[in-house]
């Protein structure tokens, strides 16, 4: 248990466990892939479940809008209390429990006879997702001694890239041979395998000093989340900010989570210790991941319209076409922490966010006649500046924490995330939905006869208006080419909006993130006093 490691630094992992923490780590992938692959997989359902009856639900624009943010609102929700349990109860337990429960989802959602019943069997998916994200990223910091953590958050992060990319390909392959419920199936044998793997590899690990409960730090945390998430999701349907019902529930989840703050800052027990946003490598870290995951969410968002749409490519085609972002990122992942070693976290964050910026930029080179081998460019160069960005950051999140906090750390790495991708897709979900409709109202406006419920319709997307062309017969002919246009334009606007995120990450990254004479110091030494003696075992 105390054998040297590394450097003369003290072994804080059993050594049964360090013996087979390689085999851990491929358990914890599987969970984590088969989490990230079923957002993913389900973009490329939509317009089957669209479908009327049987081939499909018959599912509106809004019914399967709901579908994808159900699951977001609750996985947003819950994720900061679910890392709170895996601390306290035991991150095995969590996990066990999360994937129990996503395996459940996933045939209910397979089964799903209505709209609404799909609605809400997404949503228990996402309660048991939010418990298996955390989980994995605590166990990994549990198994793995300090000076091998990068490799294995870089292997880590590799797979989440890989999960994006393969999620499309195995829906389109899917849907070409079976129903629309196969791509919900499909999850069921990967959980009970992976089910079976974790009871006989993974090991238990928690807090053991808790102390006690926060209920109404962990009930604050959680309507705080929701209102917030509910909000971003509202006002991207609506494509507008400024309404009521938008504003009020976006300020109030703002409010709820004030009040949690301060809370958690006179609480003598916090849920979290706040003051972990004094340390830069922690604050500036989750920050720099919440505005990439912001930028990175919306491009994905109007990728998928550009391919399929503009360009004519399938679903499965389209899925292909992502396949560069996911190798760079799986080749360049689990290699950043030599980048890291030799300039620091802070020049490689940095450097990889002004890349991502770059190739947000670079969609403004793609129009409806762009050889498709300049979208696999871009696509390859932005994974690799993914690459540089997750690995790094997220290792500054987790050693910045104890190892007993590392649930919370993980909770607060993906909570960021994920409500920086949410707003990311409702803030330029609306830049890109207003662009458009500016661009294609005055060709909808010379339609002869149309009613202003069809105009108001077919203005919300290309697609949208694609479908009206082709009701419509040889008079809808006219449309295409403005349709067209009209999202080149707006997809460009937005695209550089992307990449103004992009560049105020790599300056907030610049700013505060440790540079390399500093990280060796910043550790434990930065963490709050109380937790110091927690930790010097680890020193």
């Amino acid at each position: 248990m105390t054998s040297p490691v590394g450097s003369g630094s003290p072994r804080q992992v059993p050594e049964a466990v360090h013996r087979k923490r390689w085999a851990i780590l491929t358990v914890l992938l599987f969970s984590l892939l088969v989490v990230v692959l079923d957002n993913s997989i389900l973009n490329v359902a939509m317009k089957t479940i669209a479908s009327p009856r049987p081939a499909g639900l018959g599912a509106t624009q809004s019914e399967l809008e709901w579908a994808i943010n159900a699951y977001t609102l609750v996985f947003a929700g819950i994720l900061f209390t679910a890392g709170l349990l895996g601390d306290r109860l035991g991150r095995k337990k969590v996990l066990l429990f999360g994937m129990t429960v996503f395996g459940i989802g996933s045939v209910l959602s397979a089964m799903a006879g209505s709209p609404g019943e799909l609605i809400a069997f997404r949503a228990v998916m996402g309660f048991g997702g939010a418990f298996v994200m955390p989980a994995t990223l605590a166990i990994i910091m549990n198994v793995f001694e300090r000076e091998e953590q990068p490799k294995a958050i870089g292997i880590w992060a590799g797979a989440v890239g890989l999960a994006i990319a393969i999620g499309p390909i195995t829906g389109g392959v899917l849907l070409s041979h079976f129903w629309w419920g196969s791509v919900f199936l499909v999850n069921v044998p990967i959980v009970i395998a992976g089910l079976i793997a974790m009871v006989l590899l993974v090991p238990d690990s928690k807090d053991p000093r808790p102390g006690r409960l926060d209920p109404l730090g962990v009930l604050l945390s959680v309507i705080g989340l929701v209102l917030l998430v509910y909000g971003i999701i509202k006002g991207g349907q609506l494509a507008d900010f400024t309404r009521p019902e938008v504003f009020g529930t976006v300020g109030g989840g703002l409010l709820v989570l004030l009040l949690f703050v301060l809370h958690e800052r006179r609480s003598d027990h916090p849920a979290i210790d706040v003051r972990y946003f004094r340390n830069p490598a922690f604050s500036a870290a989750v920050g720099s991941i919440a505005l990439v995951f912001f930028a990175l969410m919306g491009v994905t968002f109007f990728v998928v319209f550009y391919t399929q749409s503009v360009r004519g490519y399938t679903p499965l085609q389209s899925g292909l076409l992502l396949l560069p972002l996911a190798a760079a990122q799986m080749g360049f992942a689990p290699r950043a922490r030599l980048v890291v070693d030799r300039f620091g976290a802070r020049a490689v964050c940095a450097g990889g966010m002004l890349l991502v910026a770059v190739t947000m930029a670079g969609f403004l080179l793609l129009d409806r006649d762009t050889p498709i081998w300049v979208l696999e460019v871009i696509f390859f160069l932005q994974g690799a500046g993914m690459a540089h960005i997750m690995p790094p950051a997220t290792v500054s999140i987790m050693q910045s924490l104890p190892r007993e906090k590392a649930g919370s750390g993980s909770a607060v790495n993906n909570t960021f995330r994920q409500v920086g991708g949410a707003l990311g897709v409702a803030v330029l979900g609306s830049v890109l939905s207003t662009t458009y409709r500016d661009g294609i109202s005055g060709n909808l406006d010379r339609i002869p006869g149309l009613p202003d419920s069809a105009k108001h319709a077919a203005g919300e997307s290309v697609e949208a208006t694609l479908g009206l062309a082709q009701r419509l017969g040889p008079a809808g002919r006219a449309l295409v080419a403005p349709a067209d246009d009209a999202f080149l334009h707006a997809m460009h606007i937005t695209a550089l909006c992307s990449s103004a995120v992009a560049v105020l990450g790599a300056i907030v990254v610049t700013l505060f993130l440790p540079g390399r004479d500093s990280a060796a110091g910043d550790g434990d030494a930065s963490r709050p006093e109380p937790e110091k003696e927690q930790t010097g075992a680890g020193r």
